[in-house]
């Protein structure tokens, strides 16, 4: 029998027969029980597939980023089996990611009790102690679509028609398939942690661990106002029958793309004068401060809340709060060594709380420019002075923080927090991450304004998010506003710009997998022409165009 060697990444070596399964290969290595995969150069394997050749592998765990997509993916996948044996007539619908926990709602001609949840957590619970294997079948794409056109699934038929994969892999459970966007744990007995926590009305969160906390369970902090913000968006989308990705695809289909982005863009722009509408009839608010994760659109947004103002009568002053950036010799470092500008300490917060003290005295102030390139501040002819109509809109990763703007009595400001929560779902059980479609309006952002290759993007982005856990996520509900900035239709633009720089992204990369995981996201969605977003769209802040 022909043997292979594995190595790990610590050193260790064994020999094994050819085609062997990675998951015998862990039991043989000994390794924890919440190994969820492996590692082979970039590349990531389910537990479930085979080893060919001789290779180096790392075992990966929900601490791992694509660890933790398959721990997700199986905790879905353990509720949904574990609710069809309790109540076989209810289904679930994963709706959106929240912080830290996925939104999801049971449907059906049932409204459950907490007994009822404890039950589902029941029998969860055995399924985990019993450490059932979780089946993966590839199988012919002619075969999915008879399968889910069987069980009434259009969305899933349709989604699996759009795609020009010919075999479709599907996992089973306890008598139920279904399909998602990941690998799977290759048994029940790794989805060891998690929580559920029941908001009423069928609706729950899940809680999975984060590697922000070490791999433990976060503790639930409940965000009333971006769970609604979310829903209104989704029930708008319900009302015009465009519930999933494939209702998108139709629109493309028919020739009626042009009209659905018109209404997307006119809900936007009624969102925003409702906001407009709420600070202004408060005479007092002269500080309207806006916060958001990376790539939410926060330059879009403030520029159009800008227009609206002034279209009223007001008179609005854009600030950025990186201009008071401290020089770069003050700059504090990070465990690392490195420059730390995310932190509230890296702002030169005497000078900003001053200036806006002034200017709320009704001095004129003079207002910098930061030179990024020479790590300065800079003071030239921007002179600026708050009058009677006028409203300082200011722009930063810390304009939620309390600690930014103490000097200021909170009756003159006005808080706003956005990101994109975008209320489509791919299907009933696979939703739009936020956070991917975040990461790829960086991407096309950073690859046109910065030419930054996206293996940098990439690079960068779990920083990006670990700055945003610390500075910006305990302070949403300080937010007197939430405003989704989310186009129902924008990754059929997206794909047109991204697709090529994921693809560049070759397999020697550290990034080669992730690279992977999005053009599979990305394929479920027909693209849409760059030329068919509207000039002043939030869109046009990442792909470019009229207003750059």
């Amino acid at each position: 029998m022909e043997k292979i060697l594995i190595t790990l990444d610590d050193g260790s070596k064994k020999e094994f027969p050819k085609n062997i399964t990675y998951y015998e290969i862990s039991k043989s290595f000994n390794a924890s029980k919440n190994t969820l995969g492996v590692k082979v150069k970039n590349e990531v394997f389910s537990l479930s597939d085979y080893a060919t050749n001789s290779q180096t592998i790392k075992f990966i765990d929900c601490n791992d980023i694509i660890g933790n997509k398959i721990y997700k993916s199986g905790l879905e996948f353990l509720f949904e089996v574990a609710l069809k044996e309790a109540y076989p007539e209810l289904d679930i619908n994963y709706q959106h990611s929240v912080p830290k926990g996925i939104l999801g709602e049971v449907v059906g001609n049932k409204i459950l009790t907490q007994e009822d949840l404890a039950k589902i957590k029941g029998i969860m619970a055995r399924i985990v102690l019993e450490d059932k294997p979780i089946k993966k079948y590839n199988i012919r794409k002619k075969d999915a679509i008879r399968f889910y056109k069987d069980l009434n699934l259009d969305e899933k038929c349709e989604n699996i028609e759009n795609i020009s994969d010919m075999v479709i892999t599907l996992y089973e459970l306890n008598g139920i398939y279904n399909y998602f966007y990941s690998d799977m744990p290759y048994s029940t007995g790794s989805i060891t942690k998690y929580d559920i926590v029941y908001l009423g009305r069928n609706r729950f969160v899940f809680l999975i661990p984060n590697w922000h906390y070490n791999g433990e369970i976060p503790e639930y902090v409940h965000y009333d106002n971006i769970i609604n913000s979310f829903l209104v968006g989704k029930n708008w989308l319900e009302t015009l029958n465009m519930k999933y990705a494939t209702s998108i695809n139709n629109t493309v289909g028919n020739g009626s793309i042009k009209d659905f982005i018109k209404s997307c863009e006119l809900v936007f722009n009624f969102n925003l004068t409702d906001v407009v509408k709420e600070i202004t009839s408060n005479r007092n608010i002269k500080f309207v401060l806006i916060a958001g994760p990376s790539s939410s659109g926060k330059t879009t947004t403030t520029k159009r809340l800008a227009s609206i103002l002034r279209a009223q009568g007001f008179n609005p002053i854009k600030l950025s709060i990186d201009d008071f950036f401290v020089e770069r010799d003050e700059t504090p470092k990070d465990e690392n060594g490195e420059y730390d500008f995310e932190c509230l300490t890296a702002i030169d917060l005497n000078l900003f709380n001053n200036t806006l003290s002034n200017l709320l005295k009704g001095e004129k102030v003079n207002i910098p420019v930061y030179n990024f390139v020479s790590g300065k501040k800079e003071f030239g002819e921007n002179s600026i002075k708050l009058e009677e109509n006028s409203i300082i809109l200011i722009e930063g990763l810390h304009a939620l923080n309390d600690e930014l703007l103490p000097i200021i009595d909170n009756k003159y400001k006005y808080k706003i927090y956005l990101s994109p929560f975008i209320p489509l779902n791919i299907d009933r059980h696979n939703y739009v991450s936020t956070t991917d479609l975040r990461l790829i309006r960086r991407i096309i952002r950073d690859n046109r304004t910065r030419n930054y290759d996206v293996n940098e993007t990439i690079h960068r982005w779990q920083s990006v998010r670990n700055g945003e856990e610390k500075y910006i996520f305990p302070y949403i509900h300080q937010a007197d506003k939430i405003i989704n900035t989310a186009l129902a239709y924008e990754i059929g633009v997206e794909r047109v710009y991204v697709e090529p720089l994921l693809r560049s992204i070759k397999a020697d990369s550290d990034y080669y997998e992730e690279a992977r995981r999005l053009l599979n996201f990305l394929k479920i969605f027909y693209t849409i022409p760059g030329e068919y977003v509207t000039e002043d769209s939030i869109l046009r802040e990442f792909i470019g165009g009229y207003d750059d």
